[in-house]
């Protein structure tokens, strides 16, 4: 079976949400498990291939020259690189001043239309979309290939000027949003299945409050929504192969967690004591939440809870979590930015890790964190349901849930962790549970090629 994947992010060539790691993630372990996969996404520019051909595809004036570059990238195997007009940007969403790029939803259009292009000339067996980026493509493909659409994050959707309706594809009616044209409503209308990154996520989105507008046309598609957990790269975030750590550590021996703690605490300027040491690495945008903690760093004295948070994005939250250490150093530090050996240690040396989100359709910090035995503290959305039980609720328990999104509950969640992580026989159990669960791409793979295949037998 042969599945044209097609996302706007992959990991490592353009990473800037769980999309990266999610296209390649699922994109490795499907290849693994026998799937061809041909993986394809915008060429930004600069992007080496090896074994490298090319091609241009035939697609309307509006598009304007389309190139395909096909080879192999260090790391990621087989690689489909499509260029099209005003793609190749240094972001492949943002302006150095971190606004949008006035033309992202024309870049992403035309970029939609030569994935239709390339589907043309060689049909898959399956096509593959991911968010809006990729949704114009089932505009001008009046017989696709049975079609899957991924939705990992409703709130971004592309919408665009109504005129685009009439260049997009015979299908483009379908697009039209209240005067605009969305390339999201249009995708989820015509795919013969929409799978969101987490079961909760699933049922969230059928909502008015997290449906962004799209929860009506969602519930219309009844049955063809499912839900479907993602995994996290297990080798990568393994504790007992980490080089990033100074120590490694298992379930079955966590002695060198102590130490990456006690390099931890000295990394953010912390005493080597017993009090509880959570830690936050994030984006700094209010889906996750980061502003309710705000109040809360002056009580982590009462709590008694240290807190370090790595972290960039909004400037004006930045800027107050500089001067909240400034203020606190005793209990709480901020790294502004992104260090990939830092995260690594974040986790490692953690006794709690902190995710305040007001939205998540299926997280993947808390997940990582859990690999390294920190546990997670997390508000009752989306995907963090489908991971984090709570441990004083459920015997199985992996982290602790604040119910409702707000710094009272989060304040309560915060409380009840630190008393298990302050008791050592407790502390240990619940790291062992964590560290024992298959976070992998393996399961949500096969269910990937479940769904292809069933697919592919209703088409014939």
């Amino acid at each position: 079976m042969r599945v044209l994947f097609a996302t706007a992010e992959l990991s490592p060539i353009a990473t800037v949400g769980g999309l990266a790691a999610a296209a390649a993630g699922l994109g490795r372990e499907l290849r693994r498990a026998g799937t061809d996969v041909d993986l394809v996404m915008p060429d930004y520019g600069g992007i080496a291939l090896v074994d490298e051909t090319s091609f241009e595809l035939d697609v309307p004036d509006w598009v304007g020259a389309a190139v395909v570059r096909r080879g192999r990238y260090p790391g990621v195997g087989p690689l489909t690189l499509i260029s099209v007009p005003g793609m190749a940007r240094a972001h492949p969403y943002l302006r150095p001043d971190g606004e949008g790029w006035p033309d992202n939803s024309e870049r992403f259009f035309r970029f939609g239309r030569a994935v239709a292009a390339l589907v043309e000339r060689d049909a898959p067996d399956v096509l593959h979309l991911n968010d809006w980026h990729t949704g114009v493509a089932l505009a001008a493909l009046e017989d696709p290939p049975p079609t899957v659409v991924s939705i990992h994050n409703l709130a971004y959707q592309g919408v665009a000027d109504g005129p685009w309706l009439d260049l997009i594809g015979p299908r483009g009616s379908h697009y039209e949003w209240w005067g605009g044209t969305n390339p999201l409503s249009g995708a989820l209308a015509l795919a013969d299945r929409v799978v969101a990154v987490s079961p909760n996520y699933a049922i969230e989105i059928q909502t008015p409050e997290d449906g962004f507008g799209l929860d009506g046309p969602l519930r219309e598609r009844g049955d063809a929504l499912v839900g479907i957990l993602n995994g996290i790269d297990t080798d990568l975030w393994n504790p007992e192969t980490d080089p990033h750590v100074p120590a490694n550590f298992s379930r079955k021996d966590l002695s060198g967690k102590a130490v990456c703690r006690t390099a931890l605490l000295e990394r953010v300027g912390f005493a080597d004591d017993a009090i509880p040491l959570a830690t936050v690495v994030t984006r700094l945008t209010e889906q996750k939440g980061i502003d309710l903690l705000v109040p809360l760093i002056p009580l982590l004295g009462q709590i008694p809870m240290r807190l370090a948070v790595l972290g960039s994005g909004d400037a004006v939250l930045a800027a107050r979590l500089h001067e909240l250490a400034d203020q606190h150093p005793d209990h709480f530090a901020f790294v502004e930015g992104y260090d990939e050996a830092l995260s690594h240690l974040m986790f490692a040396g953690a006794d709690a890790f902190l995710m305040p989100s007001r939205f998540e359709p299926c997280g993947l910090t808390q997940m990582q964190a859990m690999r390294y035995g920190a546990a997670p503290v997390v508000t009752a959305v989306g995907g963090l349901v489908d991971t984090v039980p709570d441990a004083d609720r459920n015997p199985k328990g992996l982290g602790f849930v604040a119910d409702e999104v707000t710094t009272e509950h989060l304040l309560a969640a915060m409380f009840r962790a630190a008393r298990t992580v302050s008791r050592k026989r407790e502390r240990a159990a619940l790291c062992k549970r964590m560290m024992a669960v298959d976070w992998s791409w393996t399961e949500p793979a096969e269910r990937y090629a479940e769904l292809y295949a069933g697919l592919c037998r209703a088409r014939t």
